[in-house]
């Protein structure tokens, strides 16, 4: 479409565009996609928008696939904006939202950036291909190579969730469970890939899931009728999709879709696994890795992630926080939110509660502000955080 090149996140420089690339050739940072964004703004307009598909591949025009034919889709994106009125009485905010991945296919906010990933294997030649995943990761590349008709390996650690192992073995992917953390199952994907011709599609590890999660940005603009929230508060493991949300804005900015403001970007991540909220906390702008990292919520257990600068350039740049809940807090606010409002949410997504009501104690949020929640995911692939042991 009107991809110009590929660009290192951290030196810049640039990558030609149509070839299979993992990170920057130079300084082995993560590789963003750029644009011409006066060609895309010739057909891609706010008005343009209206009557096309309800799912994220509306925004054609700034998304890398060149041909209809290796667009794959399961119909992600496009998810509903919730309006959480009784949940937002009990904080006393009226305008609190909550904006549900849950129902993207593969049930969780990973679809979107597989759904891109896997569309541009297939285009770039790649036949097999690979991923270490905490759980719901490999769930949407399993179920969007089979569409693609490619060859998927995933590794996962030993205790993913039931449900995901499940999901990737009956979408025929070959599946290893190993001991350890996916920082763990990420090495072997590394020792392994080259003898294998396996493309590692590793969060950050190629450029594409980010355009899919990117959309997000897309969206929370559209559905706010082009004016972005006050503060968007992210459950943050390998960060893709606040990361996405950020190059978004950008882009729209550029298309002269808003302006300079920007949400406040929040990222929480449980107490016994928080990299990037040390980092922010002591003022550094990569982060190390977590030592004994554990959490219930498997989603945020990534000690160490790739793309730590990119979130913490966000955060600071959109003057934005990081904070961190315990995993009672996360899994009694799944409760809490379904009372409230009917949604089995994500342990992952339910972490925002806690996390807004320690930033309206701490001043951090205004109760007059308008707020968005991410839930990444559904609460039914992870019934194992609810057994009694865990309650």
């Amino acid at each position: 479409m009107n991809v110009t090149h590929l660009e290192c996140a951290q030196c810049g420089l640039s990558h030609e565009a149509r070839r299979l690339h993992n990170l920057c050739e130079k300084c082995g940072k993560p590789l963003l996609v750029r644009y011409d964004l006066e060609r895309a703004r010739k057909t891609l307009t706010k008005e343009s928008l209206r009557g096309r598909r309800a799912d994220l591949w509306r925004y054609r025009e700034l998304l890398p696939v060149e041909t209809d034919e290796n667009l794959i889709s399961l119909g992600e994106g496009f998810t509903p904006m919730l309006h959480a009125e009784r949940l937002g009485e009990r904080l006393g905010v009226r305008e609190l939202y909550i904006k549900d991945e849950s129902q993207n296919p593969t049930q969780s906010f990973k679809a979107r950036g597989m759904a891109v990933a896997v569309s541009m294997a297939k285009e770039l030649g790649a036949l097999r291909l690979a991923v270490p995943s905490a759980g719901n990761a490999a769930g949407a590349l399993a179920a969007y190579a089979a569409r693609a008709g490619l060859e998927t390996f995933i590794f996962m650690p030993r205790d993913t969730p039931r449900a995901n192992v499940i999901e990737c073995e009956q979408t025929g992917a070959h599946v290893t469970l190993m001991d350890g953390l996916i920082t763990d199952c990420g090495a072997e994907v590394g020792r392994r890939k080259e003898m294998e011709g396996w493309f590692d599609v590793s969060t950050l590890k190629e450029p594409y899931r980010v355009e899919g999660k990117k959309t997000l940005g897309y969206e929370l603009a559209e559905q706010f009728d082009w004016e972005l929230p006050d503060v968007c508060i992210y459950p943050t493991g390998g960060g893709t999709g606040l990361i996405g949300m950020w190059k978004a804005f950008d882009e729209m900015e550029a298309l002269g879709w808003i302006g300079k403001k920007r949400p406040r970007m929040v990222t929480v991540q449980s107490e016994t696994c928080a990299p990037i909220v040390r980092a922010f906390q002591e003022g550094k702008r990569f982060a190390e890795e977590f030592p004994n990292a554990a959490t219930v919520a498997s989603g945020l257990r990534v000690p160490r992630a790739i793309g730590d600068f990119l979130i913490l350039d966000a955060l600071r740049e959109s003057n934005g926080s990081a904070i961190s809940v315990t995993d009672e807090e996360l899994l009694a606010a799944v409760s809490e939110i379904g009372a409230s409002e009917g949604l089995f949410v994500a342990p992952e997504g339910a972490a925002c509660l806690p996390a807004l009501r320690k930033l309206i104690e701490n001043g951090e949020v205004k109760r007059d502000e308008r707020i968005v929640l991410f839930n990444t995911g559904a609460g039914v692939k992870y019934l194992e955080s609810f057994e009694e042991k865990n309650l």
